[in-house]
């Protein structure tokens, strides 16, 4: 498994003065339909279709996680878009919906989730290691830092979107 360090930031609203100046640079546009498939408060196993905008070349992936918070253990790899499909009609849950901005700031790659189902925007940034993420000081544009706050997790957001359809064991 490969480790994912992290941290997320709640982003009060776009940098758009960032974009304009060019010290924010827009690298790749993706729509994001994301399924769970199990999870518990210390695992996950989900699906995803993303769309890259504008080319609109699509891929799947089928991704497990453990852990939380700043490092998590990850695997992930790409799935057909039968298997895709098959797996998400099977469940029959909604799937949570996003919008993915890539950016370039400063020299580090920041990612922006806009959410459609929830009023929600969370800017994250992946680092190579521990000491390189608790070094970091992240701008006040950043917002405030949700790395630990479970409420902001896209598994806790996708299982409120499914209402009564989602039972935990």
């Amino acid at each position: 498994m490969s480790m994912e360090i992290e941290r997320k930031f709640l982003l009060p609203q776009f940098p758009e003065e960032l974009r304009i100046s060019g010290e924010l640079v827009v690298q790749l546009n993706q729509r994001i339909e994301q399924t769970y498939l199990a999870m518990d408060d210390n695992e996950e196993i989900r699906v995803r279709r993303i769309a890259a905008e504008p080319s609109g070349e699509i891929s799947y992936t089928h991704t497990f996680k453990k852990g939380n918070g700043l490092v998590r253990e990850e695997v992930e790899y790409e799935i057909s878009e039968g298997i895709y499909t098959q797996v998400v009609k099977a469940f029959e849950f909604t799937p949570l919906t996003k919008d993915r901005i890539t950016a370039s700031w400063n020299g580090i790659t920041v990612e922006i989730d806009n959410y459609d189902q929830v009023k929600l925007s969370v800017l994250e940034v992946e680092f190579s290691s521990i000491e390189e993420a608790n070094e970091f000081e992240a701008p006040s544009w950043f917002g405030e830092e949700i790395s630990s706050q479970k409420q902001y997790s896209n598994k806790t957001v996708w299982k409120q979107l499914q209402g009564d359809k989602w039972r935990s064991e």
